[in-house]
């Protein structure tokens, strides 16, 4: 076989098995794109009609003939063809495998937005080298030949073999050797950058991977006497996350790596005892207080420690939820400014679990969210996992599906009027079901980490939702780092409200969900896993709105023994790209609105059991209907405003959710998916007040009371040729003066 032209522009040579024997002829396996295969069409065509002219003018051979003629027969490759691993390995029966799936750079966004469709899960971690990007897909062999065949773009496939087990096990030696390399690709923003704020038992600086991001002046404690050191591990491990993620890829990959934020540690927890219960609030406004004293940063509050003594509170605010919720909205604290705080869930009790069944186990109200992870101002991180791949010769199963809950994730169990939590999932890791209960934690199934003991050991492993949440405070310092301006209230509502639930979240509901059905997975996952490209930009066929604007919620009554009573209402005439919207036709487009604000606690005994009592203000959003003018819109909105807690159906719009479900906390998210037709009608959205305490008498001077909100309007064509984004840049424009639209 003649190989050398199966290796040109637009076609690379993947890998040539010579000819077993007489009955097994040599097999090439080639990539081409859509160009390649053109080109090697058009030199078939060639060999067939033209022949080569030799020196003396007489006909010669025809072109290509050294190719075409050592070509017996040209096929789509299977699956095996593709595969570059041993060839034991590969997967056999109609299981789901996890596969190492190699991808063309050009062809990753294609494939790994339309791999679901076909029954192939892709995790969230990415291999960059220099021709290819490689991805875990998890999915049968018929599927993923589907995915195959009709997405195009994979290179070749494997087994996945590197686990953090790989890289835990190693002497110290090679450990460090892999620390150097990747030191070597990681560069340090240096000034300016956005900081993540740990507040835990301290960091160690003497791992290289750490030191170059936390300047010794920027480790704190909350009380002078502790030390600033990590004696027990923990801060060590969230570092690390917080820094470059799962090390396991990082390590990996060969590409640069470039860390745009630092850090700063503020001790909170002693290394010998702990904390009484009744100062857990007051250690925590001590140790941000601490790293404030250093200078006015944007930084990312990381607070990975709950404690289970305020448990059972069935979602009711704490002492210690009350006091984040304080910190967050700048009524705590020396320096009065909003904060962005990020609380993990709290992890679940491994004795309770059997090898089935797990999620009945993490929905029992024993696994309610501890405290302070229900603070309605914080971003609540649980865990969800994407580690399914064992070693060879490691026996058992991993507990948790793809894509759906880690097993150590606690859930809300509470009932509809307190916050929806948690607000989103993060990488937690599995657990391995081999013999009796309980399942156990493996470190093939963790994630990888610095550790606090270098030179003696320069990796561990991880998981859980401490985990979790050093990775979303990572994603959202990534998106902070990329809108400095925006306030901690707007990042918030961009980052929550780009998550979404995996299939495997959304193999839980019924065929044909009613809004009802949503709640199990409120309750487990909040909104998902966040999508960072989501967050950061708009596309031509989808857009994100970003409003940041301030309100006064209420006023004096006329009447003197009167409540207060609401004042303003905001009404944004939306830039929609009606143009575009009208070329659609009857096509669907999905709208997604989310309102973020922060309130002030009033956590009194009276006020913990209602959501109108406990917040300082509630506000509310609402869209205008097809045809319902602006005299019309308002009058609804008015009458709404004086009754927050019915009539049950308000809007007959077809939100996705429902106003049970998202008015509810400091952050509402609901989607609609309706005619693109209909959209372009809808084009006012109001933001208004109901009851919170700044409106009892109590509050001397209400108008004087201030609230700021941030409102996300995205809108999404799907797969439409739409080009929304130009539309609507030139309208905002126009816009951007009145309606405060950025």
């Amino acid at each position: 076989m003649i190989t050398s032209g199966l290796d040109a522009s637009g076609l690379t040579l993947l890998k040539v098995q010579p000819a077993a024997d007489d009955d097994h002829a040599a097999r090439a396996t080639v990539f081409a794109s859509a160009a390649g295969i053109e080109k090697l069409r058009q030199k078939v065509t060639d060999f067939s009609e033209k022949n080569r002219v030799k020196k003396d003018g007489t006909e010669g051979r025809p072109f290509n003939a050294d190719l075409v003629q050592s070509i017996g027969a040209i096929v789509e490759a299977g699956l095996r063809a593709l595969w570059r691993s041993p060839e034991a390995r590969f997967p056999e029966g109609d299981d789901i495998h996890p596969w190492e799936i190699w991808l063309d750079k050009e062809a990753v966004a294609g494939f790994v937005a339309g791999a679901p469709a076909y029954g192939v899960a892709i995790s969230a971690d990415r291999l960059e080298f220099p021709e290819d990007i490689v991805v875990i897909g998890t999915a049968t062999r018929n599927a993923l030949a589907l995915a195959v065949r009709r997405l195009a773009g994979v290179r070749a496939l494997a087994a996945p073999a590197v686990t953090a087990e790989y890289f835990d096990a190693l002497e110290i030696e090679e450990q460090v050797e892999w620390v150097d390399d990747v030191a070597a690709r990681a560069t340090f923003d240096g000034g300016g950058s956005n900081y993540i704020t740990l507040l835990d038992r301290g960091v160690s600086r003497a791992h290289p991977l750490i030191a170059p991001a936390l300047a010794l002046d920027d480790r704190h404690a909350a009380e002078p006497a502790w030390g600033l050191d990590d004696a027990v591990g923990h801060g060590t491990q969230l570092a690390g996350l917080a820094l470059f993620g799962d090390l396991t890829t990082a390590v990996q990959t060969m590409n640069p790596i470039h860390v745009r934020h630092r850090l700063e540690s503020a001790k909170i927890i002693p290394d010998a005892g702990h904390n009484p219960h009744h100062l857990l609030g007051a250690v925590t406004r001590k140790g941000i207080n601490a790293v404030e004293a250093a200078g006015n940063r944007r930084r990312t509050f990381t607070l990975a420690t709950t404690t289970e003594d305020d448990t059972p509170h069935d979602g009711a605010p704490t002492s210690w939820s009350s006091e984040v919720d304080q910190l967050a909205s700048g009524a705590s604290g020396d320096n009065k400014i909003k904060r962005l705080v990020m609380v993990s869930a709290g992890n679940t009790n491994q004795n309770q679990f059997g090898n089935n069944d797990y999620l009945a186990v993490c929905d029992l109200p024993d696994n309610e969210l501890e405290s302070p992870a229900h603070a309605w101002n914080a971003i609540c991180v649980g865990a969800y996992t994407e580690k399914i791949t064992l070693p060879d010769g490691v026996t058992g199963t991993p507990l948790a599906a793809v894509g759906d809950l880690a097993p150590s994730s606690r859930t809300a169990s509470w009932s509809s009027h307190w916050p929806i939590k948690p607000d989103v999932v993060f990488e937690g890791g599995n657990w391995l079901v081999d013999g009796a209960p309980p399942p156990m934690k493996h470190p093939a199934l963790s994630l990888l980490t610095t550790d606090h003991q270098f030179p003696q050991r320069a990796f561990t492993t991880t998981g859980e939702t401490s985990a979790a949440t050093a990775l979303a405070a990572r994603a959202v310092t990534e998106i902070w780092s990329d809108y400095p301006d925006l306030w901690p209230e707007t990042i918030r509502a961009l980052f929550v409200s780009s998550a979404r639930w995996t299939p495997q979240m959304k193999s839980h509901l019924p065929v044909n969900p009613a809004k009802g059905d949503y709640a199990p997975l409120f309750k487990r996952y909040g909104y998902g896993v966040p999508d960072l490209d989501r967050a950061r930009r708009s596309a031509s066929n989808a857009l994100t709105l970003v409003v940041q604007d301030t309100i006064k919620p209420y006023r004096k009554s006329d009447k003197a023994s009167a409540q207060h009573v609401h004042n303003e209402m905001k009404v944004f005439q939306l830039p929609w790209p009606v143009e575009e919207l009208r070329k659609l036709v009857q096509a669907p487009v999905t709208l997604r609105v989310a309102l973020s604000t922060f309130i002030e606690p009033n956590p009194s005994e009276p006020a913990r059991g209602s959501k109108f009592r406990y917040a300082s203000h509630n506000l509310r959003f609402k869209l205008n209907r097809p045809n319902e003018n602006r005299a019309a819109f308002l009058a609804r909105i008015s009458k709404a405003a004086d009754q927050p807690e019915g009539p049950a159906v308000e809007e007959d719009d077809n939100w996705t959710f429902g106003r049970n479900r998202r008015d509810v906390g400091s952050l509402h998210i609901d989607e609609l998916v309706c005619s693109a037709s209909d959209l372009a009608r809808r084009n006012m959205i109001a933001v208004h007040p109901v009851a919170g305490w700044w409106k009892t008498k109590t509050i001397a001077n209400p108008q004087d009371q201030v609230a700021r909100f941030a409102l996300i309007v995205e809108i999404d064509a799907g797969e439409s040729d739409a080009e929304l984004y130009a539309e609507v840049q030139a309208a905002i424009e126009i816009l951007n003066a009145a309606e405060n639209v950025v």
